[in-house]
């Protein structure tokens, strides 16, 4: 199979909130989260959220920082998939403009892990150290580490680079790409950050 050429973006994740109230936390994130420009289902396990990359960034966001207000310890995991081949339901969700549904200007820290992985790419370590350097000078970049690189600050900073990052990386010979992320929002070893 060859990689899609659909401008469909994914985004599929599991929020953990470090609470009794969980089911509190992951429900009142969603529903506070303006979702009508993306496609999104809810399972047992996970959440993905699939659409134009600029209204996938912005709900993963939106979602991410309504769970953090709770004020609860917050983990996220997920991924970020764009031309995988057989990837073209739900192109309704592309007529969509780029303007986006939720705004929460509300300040707060993250820390994160995030890995690229650009598929059949030859020069794929090229890419990697490339948006591993524009962290840095972003002044959003936490530390190198095995299997990735730390980004932290805060969560509009993050998200912004995240999706220039995904931007970067791919290309119009090399359309398949993928980028996990793994967030944690509020921990105690945050130092009230």
């Amino acid at each position: 199979m060859e990689c899609g050429l659909s401008p469909i973006i994914g985004f599929r994740f599991s929020l953990h909130p470090m609470t009794n109230d969980f089911i509190k936390v992951i429900k009142g994130a969603l529903k506070e989260t303006d979702a009508t420009n993306v496609w999104m289902h809810t399972d047992d396990v996970s959440t993905v959220i699939r659409g134009k990359q600029v209204h996938v960034f912005n709900v993963a966001k939106a979602i991410t920082l309504h769970a953090a207000k709770t004020g609860e310890h917050i983990a996220l995991s997920g991924t970020f998939s764009a031309g995988c081949p057989g990837d073209s339901a739900g192109d309704v969700y592309l007529d969509k403009g780029d303007i986006i549904a939720n705004t929460d200007i509300t300040k707060q820290y993250v820390s994160s892990q995030f890995a690229l992985y650009p598929m059949n790419n030859p020069s794929y370590m090229d890419i990697i150290y490339h948006e591993v350097d524009r962290a840095k000078a972003q002044g959003v970049f936490n530390d190198s580490m095995h299997y990735a690189s730390g980004i932290h600050g805060d969560i509009h900073d993050v998200f912004a680079f995240y999706e220039e990052a995904f931007t970067n990386a791919r290309s119009d010979e090399h359309k398949h790409l993928v980028m996990t992320v793994s967030m944690s929002i509020n921990s105690p070893s945050h130092g009230g950050r």
